[in-house]
């Protein structure tokens, strides 16, 4: 483990973009993005970034493949994404985004692999900042993980007037080979006070206590033909956005765009909450908005623990909790179906 003083920290970023292109937290105007070093003005004060690392390793919109048309002949080009072969450094990143990233592998790195997410997950190193000061929104610790000890390529946490980092991965040896001659040698035991003031708030915290082990109990039927999906559905708008501030949604839409000379074939998100989602020749099978909001939760606390060992399709980001306009989110979800019985 290594740390180097607050007031120095920029000559240790200094050192990592002279290895890669280095994304740090950034003051924007209405929330904390990752920008690249130097373009804005850094800050260590923010809860979560308001766009997720899954921007870097699936991005919301990327070509896949261009068809150039001449009469009859197609000639097929290959994708030219600029960022495609970027190798990057995000510092920053929250112990929820970092575990966001594990949902994302079992999806995107299991056979078929996508080539375009295994190539720039390839290219990253992820550096996650321990949480201090976390919000009444988070609930990261109900899904098991802990924002004291984040599990990324490489750590870092903030004690008093120093940083420390500490490098967990093959990838991340090259990152610490290159601030080694800024830093110091630190001690794990240096940040135990840090760490148990942390953990004081977050049992304080009002969603600490999601009842998932209720959930995890009951039958799928049980669950899927329960008439509290109505009453929850009555209010959403059907508006996307918890899908879109998601750090684990993977939902995405091939669509095809005519240039005039050719076409280009691209990917973008897409949202199970919108009426077209799914919509193929013969229709929707999902035709209200109440089985595509249960269409969403189901997935995340159900379908997906299913298929995946037990583990969740949600790292308790709070990112829906602070977003939903109306208020309809998956903590309430998980409170409302833990409860049984019919709906009130």
């Amino acid at each position: 483990m290594k740390k180097i003083k607050l007031s120095n920290a920029s000559a240790l970023f200094e050192k990592i973009a002279e290895t890669r292109n280095l994304y740090v937290p950034t003051k924007c105007e209405h929330s904390v993005e990752f920008k690249k070093f130097g373009e804005g003005e850094l800050t260590y004060d923010y809860v979560n970034s308001g766009r997720s690392v899954k921007d870097f390793y699936f991005p919301q919109s990327e070509n896949i493949v261009d068809f150039k048309v001449d009469g009859k002949n197609i000639e097929i080009l290959p994708s030219v994404e600029e960022d495609l072969d970027e190798k990057y450094v995000v510092f920053g990143v929250r112990a929820c985004d970092a575990a966001s990233t594990k949902i994302l592998d079992r999806v995107f790195l299991t056979d078929p692999v996508d080539s375009f997410y295994k190539t720039r997950r390839e290219n990253g190193i992820i550096v996650s900042l321990a949480c201090t000061r976390p919000a009444e929104t988070c609930f990261c610790t109900a899904f098991g993980i802990d924002p004291t000890e984040p599990d990324a390529d490489a750590c870092a946490w903030i004690s008093g007037d120093y940083l420390y980092i500490e490098c967990n991965s093959d990838k991340a040896n090259e990152l610490c080979a290159a601030i080694d001659s800024v830093c110091e040698d630190a001690d794990a035991s240096e940040l135990t006070e840090t760490k148990n003031n942390t953990k004081k708030i977050l049992d304080k915290l009002p969603l600490a206590d999601l009842p998932l082990d209720k959930i995890s109990d009951k039958e799928l039927k049980e669950l899927f033909y329960s008439d509290k999906w109505l009453h929850m559905s009555e209010a959403c708008l059907g508006c996307g956005t918890c899908t879109y501030v998601c750090p684990t949604c993977q939902c995405y839409d091939i669509r095809e765009f005519d240039t005039g000379h050719g076409v280009k074939r691209f990917r973008c998100w897409d949202s199970c909450m919108y009426s077209d989602f799914t919509k193929m020749a013969h229709g929707n099978p999902r035709l209200t908005q109440t089985e595509r909001f249960r269409q969403r939760f189901m997935h995340k606390l159900v379908y997906y623990p299913n298929n995946n060992e037990g583990i969740f399709g949600c790292v308790g980001c709070g990112r829906c909790v602070a977003s939903c306009p109306v208020s309809k989110n998956i903590a309430g979800v998980i409170r409302e179906l833990a409860k049984g019985g019919k709906a009130e």
